[in-house]
């Protein structure tokens, strides 16, 4: 599984992204993904081949298709780096907060 630095590299491109957030609404074949979008089958599955390559994305066959979803953990890598950062950034705001106030 990639860290929270190699996930967010890969959805840094936009296409990534709608799939990933297409694939969050309820896993789907390249077919499905690529109904829609402006990229042809072949490059959903370039895409989808690079975001399971860093654990974004997990498949199973379902007869002769595969079938694509986000995997679980990898979001849970990206939440809690975002909840970090978060965190961070508020204990930031709270002690330019407090310093301004001592020198009111």
């Amino acid at each position: 599984m990639a860290n929270a630095s190699e996930l967010l590299d890969v959805l840094s491109e936009p296409t990534r992204r709608q799939i990933v957030e297409r694939l969050a609404g309820a896993p789907s074949s390249v077919t499905e993904l690529a109904d829609g979008m402006t990229i042809t089958r072949s490059a959903v599955s370039q895409h989808l081949q690079l975001l399971k390559s860093v654990g974004l994305v997990s498949d199973r066959r379902e007869g002769t298709r595969r079938i694509y979803s986000v995997d679980p953990d990898a979001l849970a890598i990206l939440r809690s780096y975002f909840e970090s950062f978060w965190q961070r950034s508020l204990q930031s705001f709270q002690r330019a907060a407090a310093t301004t106030e001592e020198t009111t």
